[in-house]
């Protein structure tokens, strides 16, 4: 099984599929390390022999941030929002969609379960 920065990757997946796996890397970083490596896109990562993993281990570990450096980048630069209280910081931590999407009928993903709030009380009629 090929593993690398601490993910396992599938062994029946093509290598171009197989290395989306790792947080940080999508299809279009996948394709470039491969054409750097001199492998095919097409060759399962469990036909990858040692040589393969090296090279793909070290165009991994010399370009690129993934995994855990990368996210705790992101936690960081988030933190940094918050903490200067810009606009994008202030919706982050009232756990509200950052960018203009309307908040009154969707954004559920974002604002969590609905929270039912009781309505006013008519006035009786005279």
């Amino acid at each position: 099984m090929a593993r690398i920065a601490g993910i396992d990757l599938p062994k029946n997946k093509r290598g171009e599929i197989a290395l989306t796996y790792i947080y940080g890397i999508g299809r279009s970083t996948a394709q470039y390390i491969l054409d750097k490596a001199n492998i095919n896109y097409d060759k399962k990562a469990a036909d990858w022999n040692d040589e393969d993993l090296n090279a793909i281990r070290n165009i991994i570990t010399t370009e690129f941030k993934v995994e855990g450096q990368l996210r705790s980048e992101v936690q960081m630069n988030i933190k940094r929002l918050m903490d200067i209280a810009c606009y994008r910081g202030v919706r982050h931590r009232k756990g509200l969609p950052l960018r203009g999407q309307r908040t009154r009928t969707n954004s559920r993903t974002r604002k969590g379960k609905r929270r039912t709030v009781a309505g006013k009380k008519k006035a009786p009629k005279k």
